[in-house]
């Protein structure tokens, strides 16, 4: 199958680059870096050593600077290099990244690529974030014989019902990694399944997050101009959430006529849509953009379309919805844990399966709350609301939560030290 899937991908170029072209028009690709996902590199290789880590998006990019943050505190002279997929990840990550690391769009899996990028490149050591499965890319690395390690790996149920019926060509695609570290005993036992040797369980590396960072001077501002408003966060909405907070305001208004709504939208772009969208609620909306317009006495929802900066809205409001929990795409859910780490009190929809083994964790520990559908998140916001002691007990049971499974990192570190020590004695000797 896999001789198959190389010759396919051998031919695809010329439809590849169609299909960047045309994400390129609508805006999904970066205007002058896109040629890097056709392994047109323009960087040369730093001199030394160099791990490469690749984080697909968003989700992953917050686990992944956890990681090459603590890499660096302990291997100060390595060189990182970090691949991701889409643009909002790239921007983020660009933000955040320590001087001896750098960021690329990672390439498509064109054989070629992937050949020209690690020929370019040449990593001593490959550190994957959770589900990336590419066979080319793999297989390459495992030619080369490169120090490779799936980390918070993680397999969907989809996922692993396809890879069953493929036993084969997973099993040497996953033998490019010498150690898989999983975030559930679930997720080692279908890796295992799958033929995959060296599985361990870690927990989630998100657990290890440090707080979001926010602007002091603009947190006094907002709260200067907010004051004792009753507040709730509807934190990286998608297609849907906008509109289901407006209703849901609109109905709390009747009981809290000072209520403040903020909605972070996941994809700030999506800002002149969500305005449109919310047009018939009427309600007054102020927009945040890059002026850092604040909200005035009047103002119901606060559109908070700005990036990098949800650390400061789950640190000035004590309860939050995770987005995409109740989304028209059919959901996925968000990190909870970034929230919990700013004191912020946590509300959910049914659609979390992205995540689903944290916030299962967290319902169960009564660290958030599950809402079925519209109604019931309408009613806890409202209980919330109206009650401080059951406000600051589930800030508390959140905060706490989150401090206490701190620890993931190390246990990572723990197994991905030993290659990283071998780079460090190579470049000493």
């Amino acid at each position: 199958m896999y001789f198959l899937y190389k010759a396919l991908t051998g031919l695809s170029g010329p439809a590849l680059s169609h299909v960047l072209q045309k994400r390129l028009s609508r805006g999904k690709e970066h205007p002058q870096r896109y040629i890097e996902k056709q392994s047109v590199i323009t960087k040369e290789r730093p001199q030394g050593n160099l791990i490469w880590l690749h984080a697909a998006s968003v989700g992953e990019v917050q686990s992944s600077l956890i990681l090459i943050n603590k890499i660096l505190k302990f291997f100060p002279e390595l060189n990182i290099l970090v691949t991701t997929g889409t643009i909002t990840s790239a921007e983020l990550i660009s933000k955040k990244l320590p001087q001896q690391a750098f960021h690329q769009f990672y390439p498509l899996d064109h054989p070629k690529w992937t050949e020209s990028f690690l020929d370019h490149w040449k990593p001593q050591t490959v550190l994957w974030m959770e589900s990336e499965i590419w066979p080319n890319m793999l297989k390459g690395v495992r030619d080369r014989k490169i120090p490779a390690y799936l980390i918070n790996a993680h397999l969907s149920e989809k996922s692993y019902s396809m890879w069953r019926y493929m036993k084969r060509d997973i099993r040497k695609i996953l033998s490019a990694f010498t150690h898989i570290l999983c975030q559930t005993d679930k997720d080692k036992n279908r890796y295992t399944d799958l033929g995959a040797e060296n599985v361990t369980t870690t927990d989630n590396l998100k657990y290890s997050a440090v707080p979001l960072q926010y602007d002091d001077a603009e947190f006094a501002h907002l709260k200067e101009k907010i004051r004792d408003r009753k507040l709730w966060l509807y934190a990286s909405s998608h297609k849907g959430e906008e509109e289901l907070v407006a209703r849901i305001h609109n109905n709390l208004k009747t009981k809290y006529p000072d209520i403040l709504s903020i909605i972070a939208p996941r994809h700030p772009e999506r800002s002149d849509d969500i305005q449109k969208n919310l047009k018939s609620s009427h309600l007054n909306i102020t927009v945040r953009g890059n002026e850092h317009k604040l909200p005035n006495d009047n103002t119901d929802i606060y559109l908070a379309d700005t990036l990098g900066e949800l650390g400061l809205f789950y640190a000035l409001c004590p309860l939050a919805c995770i987005g995409r929990s109740f989304s028209d795409d059919g959901g996925g859910g968000h990190n909870p844990i970034e929230a919990a780490l700013l004191n912020c009190a946590i509300l959910h929809g049914p659609n979390v399966q992205n995540l689903q083994d944290i916030f299962d964790e967290m319902n169960v520990e009564n660290v958030a709350i599950k809402c079925h559908d519209e109604q019931t998140l309408e009613e806890q916001i409202n209980q919330l609301l109206g009650n401080d002691f059951a406000l600051m007990t589930l800030q508390k049971n959140a905060k706490n939560f989150a401090e206490k499974k701190s620890h993931v990192i190390d246990i990572v570190m723990e197994h991905i030290r030993p290659a990283l020590q071998n780079l460090h004695h190579a470049d000493k000797g």
